[in-house]
């Protein structure tokens, strides 16, 4: 997990391209030849792509400067000089490239992931056979190869996924994460277990719903306490969100509100996202009755009762969350008007590791 980065600097440059090479031809019975020499080969651009299998911008953390091969210079017997090779920068599903010193967007690879030529190497220059003319028939002259560019960029990952779910430091989110797929978030019992976000795929008959998890938040967090706040834009992109309440603690009716105001502090987006309330350990004797009190607390809105422990409520769950993500027409039911049974296969934490 100490892998994961979700921002970089980096500087990246084309390549130069090759000098026009000065030759003549001299063979045996060719002692004062014409001009041969070659023009320069192009430099490489530098190309940015995206790889389903990068799930962090860690690869970028430590290496800072990317440059395209410059290209090699004319030779002689009007030989090219070879191109120089491009440099292909791989990034995760869900990144943005900025300028780095205005901030200006340059490209968004969450809208268009097809390959991204962004800097264009240096042309080469000409040899001297270019410049043969009727009256110059020795002409000593190439161009040399045009510089590269050179660029400083901001690079951000935001993850891309169906669910958010958010809640104060212990209200389940990681054991619900752990429940429904196999993403196998570290859980313990005391707060600020989830250090990064943790991604896990809840397959619902034959729908992928992508659920986050991104660190507790506390009062304040808009504001930068706790560690929610480096996390809360990975929950910007997310087709609904899911506010889990743990209904054994003693702030169970003040927590969504506290919540919304948090969300609402950092993006007046995230509260008119699509939500549901999930009110957790309904399994302890302690959270008798609570729910039903939540409920009359928020009439307007969806709450479910679940318990990670014994099952309860889950199948519901999966239910909503399906609500959540799909066209009216492909909500809870199948054909036959049967629910859709949970399979928590195919998954993956995404941030344990990177395959290269």
């Amino acid at each position: 997990m100490e892998k994961f980065a979700d921002e970089a600097t980096i500087e990246v440059s084309s390549g130069k391209g090759g000098n026009g090479c000065i030759a003549f031809r001299r063979e045996k019975y060719i002692p004062k030849g014409g001009p041969s020499g070659g023009d320069g080969g192009r430099g490489g651009d530098i190309i940015f792509t995206v790889r389903r299998n990068l799930r962090t911008l860690a690869h970028l953390r430590y290496k800072h400067t990317f440059k395209a091969q410059n290209g090699h210079d004319g030779e002689n017997w009007g030989r090219y000089g070879a191109n120089g090779e491009d440099l292909v920068i791989p990034l995760p599903p869900g990144s943005i490239i900025r300028e780095e010193e205005t901030g200006e967007l340059i490209r968004d690879f969450t809208k268009n992931q097809d390959d991204f030529v962004f800097l264009k190497g240096g042309n080469g220059g000409w040899g001297n056979i270019h410049f043969k003319s009727s009256v110059n028939q020795a002409p000593r002259k190439a161009l040399p190869g045009k510089p590269g560019q050179t660029v400083k960029l901001k690079v951000e990952l935001q993850i891309m996924a169906d669910i958010g779910l958010v809640g104060f430091p212990n209200a389940g989110k990681s054991s619900l994460l752990d429940r429904f797929t196999n993403a196998r978030p570290k859980i313990a019992a005391y707060p600020f277990t989830t250090k990064i976000p943790n991604l896990g795929v809840l397959t619902a008959g034959e729908k992928d719903i992508i659920i986050a998890d991104i660190p507790g938040l506390i009062e304040g967090a808009s504001g930068g306490a706790g560690l929610g706040i480096q996390f809360l834009k990975h929950i910007s992109r997310t087709s609904a969100l899911a506010f889990l309440i743990d209904l054994s603690d003693e702030n169970y009716l003040t927590a969504f509100d506290i919540l919304l105001k948090e969300l609402g502090s950092f993006s007046e987006r995230l509260p008119q996202k699509k939500r549901l309330l999930v009110g957790t350990k309904t399994d302890l004797p302690e959270t008798e009755g609570r729910l039903a009190e939540l409920s009359a607390k928020y009439p307007a809105e969806e709450i479910i009762g679940i318990s990670v422990f014994s099952g309860d409520g889950l199948q519901e769950l999966t239910n909503a969350f399906l609500r959540l993500t799909s066209a009216p027409q492909d909500e809870t039911a199948d054909e036959g008007g049967n629910e859709v049974e949970i399979e928590a296969e195919n998954v993956e934490n995404v941030f344990e590791g990177e395959e290269n």
